[in-house]
């Protein structure tokens, strides 16, 4: 599969799926496996028992990861597909947009 263009604190908006339309950033980014935990999308129950980390236990809601081809980058307030670019040397991210350097 195509190499991963998304980072960590990356802006995407999901584009399927039960929480369509919902924006968030990349908390974390799973290379190995493509997949993405996006904050506020994907939540998950968990039930805890009490440990020394949670005194009180219970259930616990978590963000779960989600394939990163359901998430695009947003670029200036719309979502747009990344490509990449050698430019002086180094390589850099591309909004396919607007043709504008992302980082």
């Amino acid at each position: 599969m195509a190499n991963m263009k998304l980072k960590t604190g990356d802006k995407v908006v999901v584009i399927t799926g039960k929480d369509k339309g919902k924006e968030g950033k990349i908390l974390k980014a799973d290379r190995k496996n493509n997949r993405v935990v996006v904050e506020g999308v994907n939540m998950v129950s968990r039930h805890t028992k009490p440990s020394a980390k949670n005194q009180q236990g219970g259930i616990i809601k978590k963000e779960a990861p989600i394939h990163v081809s359901n998430v695009m980058y947003v670029h200036n307030g719309k979502p747009t597909r990344l490509g990449v670019m050698i430019k002086d040397g180094k390589k850099v991210r591309v909004a396919k947009k607007t043709g504008e350097v992302i980082d």
